[in-house]
């Protein structure tokens, strides 16, 4: 009872001081910023910039915040490389998703437009704020280009058509805003783009500056766009013209010296490890560290498991004199399948028998396929620090690589066979990456063709499990081909059949929920 006469005098005493505080009659708030009350000084300016970065960490982008902190550990769900269901991926490997699915779906649609209206909104701003210079203004705005570009980039690749905003988010203007046909967004991503390199620096100096975007970023998300601009998908006439488009982009990057990844790192394996993050082969990379904003990666794949390597994946590594296993003199034993393989499958994932975390594992370690994955994971072959042993959800720093010069490199090579065939440049590309790891180079003498299919083999292990293979098969459209098959487990038994439906499975839904909110999106065909 006296609780109660105290609680109700402290309420009667704030009535009373609101009738005299003249100050109270600010409408302002302070304990939230308002658009009309942020943009006052630099350190306000830098904060919205940043917030730009932000969504990158989100469920529906790279991952990070939620309870969804591994998003691109989980993409290859949806092809022959992995198995796994979280965020819905492995509905799409069987073809089982429509636009009410949710999941990666509905993220990624959200998180997308919520990153281009950040940064719309300091677009918009920024020169307004006192104190800021012009040099700033064009260093701080090309970034902001530099994620717009790549926000959209998510959309157009995943969804086709999408509204096309380019102010700070109005819901009266832009709620009922139908989709813009993908080739005039794609027009604006390339504009972004090229402005954005224009003032953006080769590399950064400053240790606060660290996975800010660079002038090679902002090339290398070009070459990456327009090489899926030129593949089948999207140029079934074979307009060689689009691939010459992506053949000198990716030279442009090839062509900087100096650049903030420039080079290959020496080492595969660790150029995944934490302590190598930020190396010379990085061109852009989405930056964790615990306890401000880890990620999941490592409970992932040290217990989940739900990025579990298939069988597909593990034959489609080569054996360490450059043949592959199902080839005539390749010195393949299925009596020791792991024995004898390419350094990148030992780098990349572990399966029964494997030295892993200092013991050495059955195929209950890993009991979903057999298999494990070790990329973007700390945990390998030696046992780790007690303090690491066990890291659970939100406290792994491994930074997600988005670009790196090794892709510039396949970029380069695969659009160059396409314009010119098998020419040397193509064959220096690809011995810069196999060098790495004392892989043979390609056969001499392949044709075009020949040349084609050993990039993509060469792509698919250089690059498995960095969310990169399922945007490949789509764009060379052997997707239909090879997720109309069998996932396999270690040792040959069935997991569930694939399905993939050509009609309509080569785009995502529009989400329901979004359709629900804008009447005006019309539908992907046959969802």
């Amino acid at each position: 009872m006296q609780q109660l006469k105290i609680w109700a005098l402290g309420g009667m005493i704030a009535v009373a001081a609101a009738a005299c505080n003249t100050s109270l009659l600010d409408v302002n708030p302070t304990d939230r910023y308002l658009q009309n009350t942020f943009w006052q000084n630099m350190d306000q300016a830098n904060a919205g910039l940043n917030g730009c970065y932000s969504i990158l960490r989100n469920d529906g982008i790279y991952g990070g915040k939620g309870s969804n902190n591994a998003t691109p550990l989980w993409e290859e769900c949806a092809t022959p490389n992995q198995y796994g269901n979280t965020m819905n991926f492995g509905t799409m490997a069987r073809s089982d998703h429509s636009a009410a699915t949710g999941g990666i779906i509905t993220a990624r649609w959200a998180d997308a437009y919520g990153g281009i209206g950040r940064c719309n909104t300091f677009l918009d701003n920024a020169a307004s704020v006192p104190g800021m210079s012009q040099a700033n203004l064009e260093r701080m705005s090309a970034q902001a280009l530099f994620l717009r570009a790549l926000y959209y980039s998510f959309l157009t690749t995943y969804y086709g058509d999408a509204p096309l905003i380019l102010h700070t988010p109005d819901p009266n203007k832009d709620g009922t805003r139908p989709r813009t046909p993908r080739a005039l967004v794609m027009t604006q991503i390339f504009k972004d783009l090229d402005s954005a390199a224009k003032y953006l620096p080769a590399k950064y100096t400053a240790a606060t500056d660290k996975g800010r975007v660079t002038k090679g970023a902002a090339l290398a998300l070009k070459a990456r766009l327009l090489l899926f601009e030129a593949s089948p998908l999207m140029n079934p006439s074979g307009d060689l013209q689009k691939w010459k488009d992506a053949e000198n982009a990716a030279k442009a990057v090839m062509d900087m010296a100096g650049q903030a990844g420039d080079d290959l790192f020496d080492d595969h394996r660790a150029l995944f490890l934490p302590q190598n993050e930020n190396n010379k082969e990085v061109i852009f990379d989405v930056q964790y560290m615990w306890p401000e904003q880890g990620n999941s990666f490592d409970l992932i794949c040290r217990q989940y498991n739900t990025n579990a390597p298939l069988l597909d994946l593990v034959m489609a590594y080569p054996m360490d004199n450059g043949l592959f296993p199902t080839e005539a003199g390749s010195g393949y034993d299925p009596a020791k399948p792991y024995e004898n393989r390419d350094p990148r499958m030992y780098a990349t994932l572990t399966f029964p028998g494997d030295m892993y975390m200092g013991n050495i594992i059955d195929d209950k370690r890993f009991a979903i396929t057999g298999f494990g994955m070790k990329k973007f994971s700390i945990y390998d072959r030696e046992a780790p620090p007690s303090d690491k042993s066990s890291l659970v959800g939100g406290q792994s720093e491994t930074n997600f690589i988005v670009l790196r010069y090794a892709d510039v490199l396949m970029m380069y090579a695969e659009a160059r066979n396409e314009t010119s065939g098998a020419d040397a440049t193509v064959y220096a590309a690809l011995k810069e990456i196999r060098d790495r790891v004392d892989m043979p180079e390609i056969a001499a003498g392949l044709n075009q063709t020949q040349m084609r299919e050993a990039i993509r083999k060469e792509r698919r292990i250089e690059f498995a499990g960095e969310a990169t293979y399922y945007n490949d098969i789509r764009r060379w459209k052997t997707i239909e081909t090879v997720m109309n098959s069998d996932a396999k487990k270690y040792n040959g038994s069935f997991l569930e059949t694939r399905k993939f439906d050509v009609k309509r499975d080569y785009w995502w839904p529009i989400p329901t929920g979004e359709r629900d909110l804008n009447p005006k999106l019309d539908q992907n065909p046959f969802y």
